[in-house]
């Protein structure tokens, strides 16, 4: 369900994480999440009918029964349940624990550009770059200003995480080695 290999909705977890599958769904337009409802989960068509009729902020919550419903058929309760919370801690501005990890080598500092290919948020460097250049790319909600940029264990929390986000949807940890 993608253009590309970095768009694509693999049903595999060894491609695509639970996380990012449940993400998938949850950014769902809302024009299509009936229809999707119908077609991808196995929930009782009065329920469907019901969260067809909601708009506005409320269709969040047929966004997120579908994510979560989706996500339990591919890769199971637990890993759904996962995904659920992983997105609360994330979109919380916490450090959850279910997001793409990157450990720093031996404690030594990783450019922002590699960091951001590695934890699968850019195809390339160069589309890394214009992300940063954008204003797209955060260290623990803070924009990266140079694509020179390096992470560092002064970046890390006092439990020696930081939180890389690119955009308001993909966010990654970067960890003490």
């Amino acid at each position: 369900m993608g253009k590309t290999a970095s768009g694509a909705v693999w049903l595999n977890p060894k491609r695509l994480g639970a996380y990012d599958y449940w993400q998938f769904w949850r950014n769902t337009e809302d024009g299509d999440v009936g229809r999707f409802l119908r077609m991808f989960t196995d929930l009782p068509m009065s329920e469907i009918a019901r969260l067809e009729k909601l708009d506005g902020a409320q269709i969040n919550e047929a966004k997120q029964i579908l994510a979560t419903e989706a996500t339990r058929l591919c890769h199971g309760v637990a890993a759904a349940s996962e995904a659920v919370a992983t997105a609360a801690a994330a979109f919380g501005g916490a450090a959850a624990a279910g997001l793409p990890t990157l450990t720093l080598p031996g404690g030594a500092p990783v450019h922002v550009l590699e960091a951001v290919v590695s934890l699968g948020m850019a195809a390339s460097k160069s589309e890394a770059r214009r992300l940063i250049e954008q204003g797209g790319v955060k260290l623990n909600d803070h924009p990266v200003q140079s694509a020179t940029a390096a992470i560092s264990a002064a970046d890390l929390d006092s439990s020696g995480v930081a939180r890389l986000s690119v955009g308001k949807k993909r966010h990654g940890l970067i960890k003490r080695g």
